[in-house]
């Protein structure tokens, strides 16, 4: 699920559960590049709405081939269900979608029932060959020179058909189970573009395999899938997946610059909530990918050099790139590019010049860069906006500290906003640390010792 960050943060506050946030979630005080953490989030919402229901059954000659439910006493006898496992329904986690736009709502649903794809394919692979024996059948073709990648053919293409290249768009109908046949993916029409990232590697490596119109069996080792992450919360760690695929069409992947604004918003919402995937996972790169390509769709200028969007759509464009700048300045970060980093914050300004977050990471950026002019006007202009903000207040501290070269000699003090004006001076304090030199009661105390000595010296010299 994707959270939408809060507007409001509290720099205190630390996030219960690794989901991205627009605001970053490390804490402000320490002195490596951190950010600004949000309190509460908005809720969020699931990727792609609520589930179809369950496929309707095959009917005629196709129902003989049907998987069914092994709950279902009328439809899988004693002997039946001792000779195979049959499909098991999950709630899934659903695959995210990259659709392009299209006329029939259909395909934009999603089923995760148990019932098949492909009725009239049902092998003994499919249902219950263990994973270990089809990894070293001999009549299963390597995609991959590590064997990691697996297929069998069900059904030939088209004859002296063509096969999908990288950076073409790609439209299939596949399934996906674990080894015990759970049903954790299912599609009836998944679109992705290929090299973008779009979907896991081993349904990009397979479809630049297959014809139109072929359907086969794809076996990927976790290492191509999901890893040792996994995917929560139905896929476990470093889990094999075995996939059912049929190649609908492909083409050329379209130019987003032709299509209309609502579109580019829903493809551009699709390629950051893939970022928002990945940086939950912490793959900071492939996460830095997704907001870039994000970027790139989400605008409302034209191929001609017009502008496509009405006020309402360049509103929203503008609200959803600052979202995707915010995360990829956050990503940015984690990967230690902090020019880019500063250079995304400030794009943010220029179409939010009050965005609190943005204004506190270019400030520390600044701070941390040696730019202790600009950072001190930029932390200024974040705290008259959020003067409760703690972590402002505490770089800016640390700000001061730079500035006197690293000595304690004075600090920042915390005011109503209304009272910070362009002079800083008011809002430093001089150190408690007593200045350094002799002390007078040193000098005293030395002195009584000096004069105990000389009259001892005295006394003695008398009675000798």
């Amino acid at each position: 699920m994707e959270t939408e960050p809060c507007e409001e943060f509290d720099p205190a506050a630390k996030p219960t559960k690794p989901e991205v946030e627009e605001a970053i979630t490390e804490p402000a005080d320490d002195d490596n590049h951190t950010e600004l953490p949000c309190g509460s989030a908005e809720e969020g919402q699931e990727l792609h709405g609520e589930e179809q229901a369950e496929a309707e059954s095959c009917t005629g000659e196709s129902q003989s081939s049907d998987i069914r439910k092994p709950s279902d006493p009328e439809q899988c006898g004693d002997t039946a269900c001792k000779e195979q496992r049959k499909l098991q329904n999950t709630n899934s986690w659903k695959t995210v979608r990259f659709q392009e736009p299209s006329m029939d709502d259909d395909v934009l649903e999603i089923d995760s029932s148990a019932e098949s794809l492909f009725p009239e394919y049902v092998t003994e692979e499919w249902t219950s060959s263990t994973f270990e024996e089809l990894f070293g059948a001999d009549d299963w073709l390597d995609i991959t020179e590590d064997r990691l990648l697996r297929k069998k053919l069900v059904k030939s293409g088209a004859p002296d058909a063509l096969i999908p290249v990288w950076g073409q768009e790609v439209s299939v109908k596949m399934q996906c189970v674990l080894e015990d046949r759970t049903v954790v993916e299912k599609d009836t029409k998944l679109v992705f573009v290929i090299g973008e990232g779009d979907v896991n590697q081993a349904l990009e490596e397979c479809v630049m395999s297959m014809q139109k119109r072929e359907i086969t069996l794809l076996l990927a080792d976790s290492q191509c899938a999901y890893g040792l992450l996994g995917r929560e919360p139905d896929i476990p760690s470093w889990a094999p997946l075995l996939y059912q695929l049929q190649l609908l069409d492909f083409r050329e992947k379209l130019d987003p610059l032709t299509l209309p604004v609502a579109d580019r918003i829903r493809i551009g919402n699709q390629k950051r909530e893939r970022g928002n995937f990945h940086f939950q996972r912490e793959e900071y790169s492939m996460a830095a990918r997704a907001y870039s390509m994000a970027l790139d769709v989400l605008t409302t200028r034209s191929r001609d050099g017009g502008n496509g969007g009405v006020k309402t759509e360049e509103e929203e464009v503008r609200d959803y790139r600052v979202k995707c700048l915010n995360n990829l300045a956050t990503v940015q970060i984690k990967l230690e590019q902090y020019q880019e980093a500063l250079s995304s914050s400030r794009e943010v300004l220029t179409l939010e010049p009050n965005n609190v977050k943005s204004l506190f990471r270019v400030g520390k950026l600044l701070s941390d860069m040696g730019e202790y002019k600009e950072a001190m006007e930029v932390l200024k202009r974040a705290l008259k906006l959020e003067p409760t903000t703690k972590a402002i207040h505490a770089e800016l501290s640390k700000l001061v500290r730079r500035q006197s070269g690293g000595k304690d000699t004075q600090e920042w003090i915390s005011k109503p906003a209304a009272m910070l004006g362009d002079n800083i001076t008011p809002f430093l304090i001089p150190s408690k640390k007593k200045p350094s030199g002799i002390s007078w009661k040193f000098i005293l105390g030395a002195l009584v010792v000096a004069l105990g000595s000389l009259v001892t010296s005295l006394i003695l010299t008398a009675r000798n």
